[in-house]
């Protein structure tokens, strides 16, 4: 997800629904960016920051208890997600205010309503199952009706 999202050391990559903070660490880790997590449950939140914190990157990573369709993602440069179809839906309104060329990704989900700029289809190595990673780049283009 980094990679297709070209993650740079001046970027601001918000995790939502960030879990055990394995992206936000990495991110803070090999790019050198500034993360910021997202997630509602408290004992993630503290395993992140633990996490963030064992790997040297706690003055890059951040992480808050909150709902993600309250967070206000315009600072963010890279957005990315794993948390389902219906909540991907739902962000939009707050996708569709960041800045030009900020990046999304997500993990197995599209958005609704809104064509990706690309789609890669990767084999996991943790579940040896076929994956897919989409991306898109702001402004959110509109989805074909058509298709």
């Amino acid at each position: 997800m980094l990679e297709l999202a070209r993650v740079r050391s001046d970027d601001i990559l918000y995790d939502l629904g960030c879990g055990d903070g394995r992206i936000l660490v990495a991110a803070a880790k090999k790019y050198g960016c500034r993360a910021v997590g997202v997630d509602l449950d408290q004992m993630r939140v503290e395993e992140t920051r633990a996490s963030a914190l064992k790997n040297g990157v706690a003055d890059r990573v951040t992480v808050e208890r909150k709902d993600v369709l309250e967070v206000d993602l315009r600072p963010a440069t890279v957005v990315t997600l794993y948390l389902g179809t219906e909540l991907n839906r739902k962000l939009a309104p707050q996708l569709e205010q960041l800045e030009p060329g900020a990046r999304i990704v997500s993990h197995n989900f599209g958005i609704e309503g809104f064509a990706p700029d690309e789609v890669v289809h990767m084999t996991s190595g943790e579940d040896h199952d076929e994956h897919l990673i989409y991306l898109w780049v702001c402004p959110l283009r509109k989805a074909d009706a058509s298709n």
